[in-house]
């Protein structure tokens, strides 16, 4: 059994999705579904059981028989990277994973878990995907330390040897409505171009950067999947990964790529960063994924603009989420 928690949301249902595109079923979705609109993520999903997060972890702390697992993808977790309330964070996102990775390493299970490239702070220190380097990276926010107190936990205990870390760079795609605020700048831009026929992005702050010319790795969740299930498919490949495209583009390349989507006139309006923003603002990211490629993994990643063009024309569209069908071409 493969068990993928937070597998209703975001990158865990693109992880469901793609394990059954591979024929694979016996799948035990973990997630808090509570009052979000995430169940629908896993309408057109195959799984053989579902199982509430607290309900899950509470087996795992009482040693309560489970099924034979042979993988365990973790990506539930907070992903608010204004959430403030560092014990929640801690609690969801450190002690949650320390707990699931002990039963993992115990049991000889593959764990492959979520974390991020928030863990990098303003990337001063680079982006290189580096054990030896963690104990000098800063984040600037503490969903982004939350990620790095579980990185550090278990680089300490030796447990990197034998499990997988994902620093997913700025995934976009279908499944994502229900994020809210921590959705996608291409989802939200088709929403205001829909509404307001413009597209507002923040000034920059600083001399060396132009409006709009802030830089990000923009991954389409479609090469975030396929790069965590590499991990699956290979159990010698461990430590540390980035998962992102390994090229930066700034708002603006990323704003002309959902304009020409929707076909319509770029109009951009440049507004002021809020202040409470501005000293935790990244100005660059860019995924090094040497590391990834070194392993094995060798598929190219979707240009950012024809990304951008499926998700909006096969999805936005047709208000349609993965795996359903549009067309009789969504289905896998």
């Amino acid at each position: 059994m493969v068990v993928v928690t937070g597998g209703a949301g975001f990158i865990g249902s693109w992880i469901v999705w793609s394990l059954n595109r591979r024929g694979i079923e016996n799948i035990l979705v973990v997630d808090h579904i509570g009052d979000s609109e995430k169940w629908k993520n896993l309408r057109s999903l195959r799984f053989c059981d579902y199982m509430e997060k607290d309900a899950f972890i509470s087996r795992i702390h009482n040693k309560d028989p489970l099924p034979d697992i042979r993988t365990i993808f973790h990506m539930g977790a907070c992903s608010s990277t204004t959430q403030t309330d560092g014990s929640y964070l801690v609690h969801n996102n450190f002690e949650y994973t320390k707990a699931l990775a002990a039963y993992a390493s115990l049991r000889k299970i593959r764990f492959i878990y979520a974390s991020s490239a928030a863990t990098y702070g303003d990337g001063a220190k680079g982006f290189q995907d580096d054990e030896s380097r963690m104990n000098g990276l800063l984040p600037l926010n503490m969903y982004g330390y939350s990620k790095q107190l579980f990185d550090l936990w278990a680089a300490q205990r030796d447990m990197l040897s034998s499990m997988v870390g994902i620093k997913f760079f700025n995934v976009f795609g279908p499944n994502e409505n229900h994020k809210g605020a921590m959705r996608s700048f291409v989802l939200k831009g088709f929403e205001q171009i829909k509404k307001t026929g413009s597209l507002r992005l923040f000034q920059s702050c600083r001399d060396d950067f132009r409006d709009g010319e802030q830089l990000r790795d923009f991954v389409y969740a479609a090469d975030a999947a396929a790069m965590a299930l590499f991990f699956m498919d290979n159990p010698r490949a461990n430590g540390i990964f980035n998962v992102g495209t390994g090229r930066a583009r700034s708002w603006n390349d990323l704003a002309g790529a959902i304009f020409k989507a929707m076909a319509i006139t770029p109009r951009i309006e440049y507004i002021a960063m809020p202040e409470d923003l501005k000293d935790k603002y990244q100005y660059y990211t860019q995924a090094d994924i040497s590391k990834i490629r070194s392993a094995g993994y060798a598929a190219e990643t979707m240009p950012l603009e024809d990304a951008v063009k499926e998700y909006i024309r096969e999805y936005l569209n047709n208000d349609a989420h993965l795996g359903e069908r549009v067309e009789g071409q969504m289905n896998p």
